[in-house]
């Protein structure tokens, strides 16, 4: 836990409460310990702070944007895939306590686990230190690149307008292959425009690969325009 605090730069005063953010239900559930010994609690508590916090930050920083427009954008900060994009920058899912079930089938990796524990995490830190802490955390590890996450968001939108407006051809999502049993599937897509194929995406669901096959099909189309 050292090491995460020395990552995030900051010390908890209480580091029972790093250590019930990084609690995932898995484990409690295993150990006897109840709901109250997860992260669960602390990742609705972050969940508010988070969004206060980012909705300050657009309201003061795009003053150009309109309510539609600062929503849309908060909701590419906040979605799961952005957050889990962030847990993994400070490597978040190696301290997860998890329980063996899901340890062994992948969870350290899985967005939907990681981006909860990113969110329990602000709540730990809003508890042991405070809101300027908490807005100090998230400013620097969630409000960052925030153009990247837009565009992460937006990308099956943003590339079938690429495509209706630069090529004659059609946008397509071609299943390269499905794995893993039922609990912990995962699907590789890769996003063609007429016969050619682009960028690659694997995720939970096909949606989800979908979207970052188009994501990485984006920034192959600029950097082969650049």
């Amino acid at each position: 836990m050292g090491e995460l605090e020395k990552t995030v730069g900051y010390t908890f005063q209480d580091p029972k409460l790093l250590e019930l953010a990084l609690t995932h239900s898995s484990y409690a559930h295993e150990h006897y310990a109840g709901k109250r010994h997860d992260n669960e609690r602390l990742e609705f508590l972050g969940d508010a702070v988070l969004e206060l916090v980012s909705s300050d930050y657009l309201f003061h920083n795009y003053n150009e944007y309109p309510e539609g427009e600062l929503t849309k954008l908060r909701a590419s900060i906040v979605c799961e895939q952005s957050l889990a994009m962030c847990a993994e920058a400070i490597s978040l899912g190696k301290y997860l306590r998890l329980g063996n079930g899901e340890d062994s089938t992948g969870g350290r990796l899985r967005a939907s686990i990681t981006s909860d524990a990113m969110e329990a995490l602000i709540g730990a830190i809003y508890l042991d230190g405070g809101f300027a802490n908490a807005k100090e955390f998230i400013t620097r590890f969630v409000l960052n690149d925030l153009e990247n996450k837009k565009l992460f968001y937006d990308s099956k939108t943003i590339l079938q307008e690429i495509v209706q407006r630069d090529f004659n051809e059609p946008l397509s999502y071609e299943l390269l292959a499905e794995e893993g049993p039922d609990h912990d599937k995962k699907f590789r897509m890769q996003a063609k425009i007429g016969e050619k194929a682009y960028g690659v995406g694997v995720g939970h669901t096909k949606k989800g690969a979908q979207q970052l096959a188009a994501y990485e099909t984006i920034l192959l189309l600029k950097k082969t325009n650049a």
